[in-house]
């Protein structure tokens, strides 16, 4: 019984200290304020309000040109935004992989003349896409969000995700 309760104890500090640890890579990540740039990129994911963030970015004037990532096979309100007809130039691609690493590939290759571009994902996602796309593309990236409310059941699934993404990603070569 006591052992249980020695391993058990153990077991939670551990977590605890890998939840304090992981705060600001996950829950507080760096964002940037927007700022004039050549693009901004809407990464792939749950619609959480990312799509809207980038669109509405572009008709405030900070970029003239969104990359929607469209890793989806029948997003109606994806497929909405990539014929939709905006004031700004829409480009919609699928990227190859259909994870952060193909976005960061499509970035390379879209913005090879380019020198800024605001990235929007969600938050537990910032600080991994930051280092995946920094591997990719030279240029400045701005990093922001849509804030989603996520519960805590999300949050520990994302803590465990993310790490397991970054892992993979120390691996990966863009």
């Amino acid at each position: 019984m006591r052992r249980v309760l020695i391993a058990t104890g153990g077991s939670l500090v551990m977590v605890l200290i890998a939840v304090v640890a992981l705060w600001p890579v996950y829950v507080r990540p760096r964002t940037d304020d927007p700022r004039v740039a050549d693009a901004i990129l809407v990464l792939g994911g749950a619609h959480d309000g990312r799509e809207q963030l980038g669109l509405r970015l572009a008709a405030q004037g900070y970029a003239p040109r969104v990359l929607i990532s469209n890793p989806y096979d029948h997003s109606p309100m994806v497929n909405r935004i990539c014929h939709g007809g905006y004031s700004f130039d829409v480009i919609c691609f699928d990227p190859s992989p259909r994870t952060t690493l193909g976005e960061g590939r499509e970035l390379a290759r879209l913005g090879a003349d380019w020198d800024r571009v605001i990235v929007v994902t969600f938050t537990p996602h910032i600080s991994r896409a930051r280092y995946i796309l920094g591997k990719c593309w030279a240029g400045e990236l701005l990093f922001t969000d849509p804030e989603p409310q996520l519960s805590p059941v999300r949050w520990a699934w994302d803590y465990a995700y993310q790490s397991a993404g970054f892992v993979k990603a120390w691996f990966a070569d863009c």
